[in-house]
């Protein structure tokens, strides 16, 4: 196995060059690399997009145009562990744009139907903490919240 890790494929119907672009726009450290598209194989339309590879956030992609047997759903998503509320508020608003929707505890569908944790780093220290009252209160007020609210999560936390 490549020493490189995973590259993770995500399979589209005809739009896996729009994704690609879509998530490098959202992400820094992202760009577009190879693009291949089918030949005469009878596989797909000559010419038209196979596969784009693509980096977003530095973790490495593979958006494929297969067609539409497959679509995703919520058992596969990606977590985006963010620092502060500012970048809570920019994923959970950015990836939705173009026909997304939000959904509970800090989930959301992009247009493409791709599934996200847009989760504050501190949610998880507070809900993993050994004082169990404490963690306690911080899933319950998580579990009421559509985009978590990390100053909200801290008061529930702290008690108050």
């Amino acid at each position: 196995m490549s020493a490189d890790g995973f590259t993770t494929c995500l399979w589209f119907d005809g739009r896996a060059e729009e994704a690609a672009d879509f998530y490098v726009s959202v992400f820094k450290k992202s760009s577009v690399g190879r693009v291949l598209r089918y030949t005469e194989s009878g596989y797909g339309t000559t010419g038209s997009v196979l596969t784009v590879e693509f980096t977003a956030n530095g973790q490495r992609f593979v958006a494929l145009n297969g067609g539409p047997q497959f679509q995703f759903t919520e058992a596969i998503s990606f977590q985006l562990d963010c620092e502060d509320q500012a970048e809570v508020d920019h994923y959970w608003e950015k990836l939705v744009e173009g026909g997304g929707e939000h959904g509970p505890c800090g989930w959301l569908k992009d247009r493409f139907g791709v599934s996200w944790q847009v989760n504050p780093v501190r949610l998880t220290e507070m809900i993993s903490d050994p004082d169990t009252r404490k963690a306690d209160r911080a899933l319950k007020a998580m579990m009421a919240m559509g985009k978590i609210d990390i100053a909200a999560l801290e008061k529930a936390y702290a008690g108050e």
